[in-house]
């Protein structure tokens, strides 16, 4: 075995691999960008080697760093995680070529597999069965939306090497085919490097579910049963069980037979996954892809088999033999997990970035997290931050362990995916295990949103705090102790409190522990004390725990079900600065719905556009979103060019209406 090891990687999978890796009796290494000089998983690491500036492709992308890094550390093996280099098999190559084990599959499997195609036609080869589709190598746009027609709509388009949802689009009606190919084709060449695509008829009623295989170089090769990945929005995994609720033996048993004769067929020698679409009704199985590396998802697999999958990755790529034969693996309870991210589920999964200002993990289930308090969330990498993984005895037990802690985790600052993902858990077809690929579409058509009580309290209870914080500022004024006196109490407090450029005023009156918050909804009379970054409130006989922080003129909060982030100033403050900027413009402009990088501007100052006209996209981890102009006009001014980076709300295109005339 080897003695030291080099983590290819950032977030929770690279501080997931270290702690095993130390476990081992491994000594460590992590490399990092400039973005992540202060990360968790670089304070974990027995050494740690920056590679390179913020942007991907020009540090984890860079496989000549990642060796460099290697060899400067005395690295002996390097372990991928997952994205980034983990299924390219140039640096698997690059490895054997520098005397580094690679911890992973032999690169003949990543390659056979890297390619959805070429994994397509192996597969078919083995005699397992695909979705019909075009996998053929003409690519030009004309050829793919034939295809698609001739396939039959509604058809699935993927990003021939893409994974995690990225390059993928469902087309049900001609009318938007053409469009769907070139926006596919655009964030395949973006995230992969590769715009090549490929397509297949789209299954309406699917389930996502995979099978764990895992192999040594002896020749010995396993499955370690299989998860449900149904729960997904836009083609990315929310939450993950094993093992799969609602199939029949008969399901399971030809899912396990087609992973393990496919790995076979390419020799498979680590951990890797097969994924599959089942059909919700016909239970009918089809073969979606392999990835040749760990999944986010393990965690449910080895909360079921008490195997470590990371350990056994080690051991196989250090040579060692499968300690156990199939008939030896047992099954044990049921387990799922949960993936939090930076996004604003109630407005269509947009990214969000920022600093963590409070992260307060659950103590009683397993978290893997690549974040703590005073973390940085930035735009270049994947949203996903953390993952809770609850196990039971059954899956009922299992579910409600995960509710539960998610009801108690508390994350400050972006905003994340909790009290979305917490609603999920609740929703009848999840409870009852018969979720398709489309729960999310078809629990909230219209999109899910926060709850609007909850947040008009977090908006006053953001007030609150920010009156706190500005009485112990005065608290050692005399003139300030005899308000104490006043006959009518002392006078309210107005506050000016923004969050998605709206902002209200809230007044704030009362004290020192009873107090009226009002605003120009209503007003809620409530009882509170602060302690150790926690407003304690007595609401409607209700006691809530509100967790707080406040930096400078922001406050993140949460109440109840909601956590956010306001900028909270006193009113006459905030109307001053108002003033003094001469306010802001009409709602006709083209704005950033989120932080991100301006990847084209297809208008020019003085064009004519139309309601619904694509006039910018924007790129945001990884993703890409058409801005479009909401009413016909003329383009006024462009304020952001292609390349540069935009905060949320920011303007893009200023456009002026038909029939307005200039002043």
């Amino acid at each position: 075995m080897f003695k030291s090891l080099l983590i290819a990687n950032r977030g929770e999978i690279a501080v997931r691999i270290i702690r095993t890796a130390r476990r081992m009796g491994i000594r460590t290494i992590a490399v990092h960008s400039a973005a992540d000089a202060g990360a968790p998983h670089v304070r974990l690491a027995d050494v740690a080697v920056p590679i390179g500036p913020a942007p991907a492709r020009d540090s984890y992308l860079r496989a000549d760093r990642i060796i460099a890094a290697a060899r400067l550390t005395g690295a002996e093996a390097i372990h991928p995680g997952y994205g980034f280099l983990s299924e390219r098999p140039e640096l698997a190559a690059l490895c054997a070529e520098n005397g580094l084990v690679w911890v992973g599959p032999h690169a003949r499997a990543i390659a056979a597999m890297g390619s959805k195609i070429e994994a397509k036609r192996l597969a078919v080869a083995a005699d397992v069965p695909v979705i019909p589709g075009y996998d053929g190598d003409d690519q030009s746009p004309a050829r793919l939306e034939a295809e698609a027609l001739k396939v039959g709509l509604p058809v699935m388009i993927k990003a021939s090497a893409g994974g995690g949802g990225k390059g993928m689009r469902a087309v049900f009606d001609k009318a938007p085919l053409a469009e769907a190919l070139a926006a596919a084709k655009r964030e395949a060449e973006a995230a992969f490097g590769d715009g090549r695509l490929l397509i297949e008829k789209l299954i309406t009623r699917p389930r996502h579910v995979e099978v764990q295989v895992l192999g040594d170089r002896h020749g010995h090769l396993v499955h370690l049963f299989e998860r449900d990945c149904s729960v997904q929005r836009n083609n990315q995994k929310l939450l993950e069980e094993a093992p799969a609720p609602n199939l029949s033996a008969a399901a399971r048993a030809a899912l396990y037979r087609h992973s393990l004769r496919l790995a076979a067929a390419i020799g498979y020698d680590s951990t890797g996954t097969m994924e599959f679409i089942v059909d919700a009704d016909s239970e009918e199985i089809f073969f979606l892809e392999m990835n040749t590396r760990l999944q986010v998802e393990h965690t449910v697999t080895e909360a079921i088999t008490g195997l470590d999958l990371v350990e056994w990755q080690l051991r196989v790529a250090g040579g060692e033999p499968l300690g156990f034969t199939q008939d030896e693996i047992v099954m044990t309870g049921h387990a799922i997990q949960a993936r939090l991210t930076t996004e604003r589920a109630d407005e269509g999964f947009r990214p969000d970035a920022g600093r963590i200002r409070l992260w307060q993990p659950p103590a009683d289930i397993r978290v893997d997290a690549g974040i703590a308090t005073g973390s940085t969330v930035g735009l270049n990498y994947d949203s996903l931050i953390a993952k809770l993984i609850a196990d039971g005895p059954d899956r009922r037990g299992a579910v409600q362990r995960l509710a539960a802690a998610l009801d108690r985790l508390t994350v400050l600052g972006p905003a994340t995916t909790r009290a979305f993902l917490a609603g999920v858990l609740a929703t009848p077809a999840f409870a009852e295990g018969r979720a398709t690929t489309r729960l999310i579409a078809e629990t909230w058509p219209d999109g899910w949103r926060r709850a609007d009580d909850d947040l008009a309290l977090a908006r006053r209870l953001a007030a609150l705090a920010a009156w706190f914080g500005r009485s112990r500022e005065t608290a050692a004024s005399p003139w300030q102790a005899l308000a104490g006196f006043r006959l009518s109490g002392p006078p309210a407090t107005p506050f000016a409190v923004e969050t998605d450029g709206k902002t209200d005023e809230v007044a704030v009156s009362g004290g020192p522990i009873r107090f009226t918050l009002a605003d120009a909804a209503g007003a809620t009379t409530l009882e509170a004390h602060r302690d150790d970054g926690v407003l304690s409130v007595l609401i409607d006989g209700q006691s809530l725990a509100c967790p707080y922080a406040v930096d400078g003129d922001t406050v993140a909060i949460r109440a109840r079900s909601v956590e956010a982030t306001f900028a909270v100033r006193p009113a006459a403050e905030a109307a001053l600065a108002a003033a003094a900027s001469g306010g802001t413009g009409g709602g006709l402009d083209v704005l950033a719905p989120m932080p991100g990088l301006v990847a084209e501007v297809r208008v020019a100052v003085g064009d004519t556009v139309t309601a619904g006209q694509t006039v910018a996209v924007l790129e945001s981890m990884k993703l890409f979103t058409d801005l479009k102009c909401g009413q016909d006009g003329e383009v006024a001014r462009i304020a952001a060019e292609p390349g540069k980076t935009v905060g949320a709300g920011a303007l893009i295109i200023a456009i002026t209406p038909t029939g307005t005339t200039g002043s």
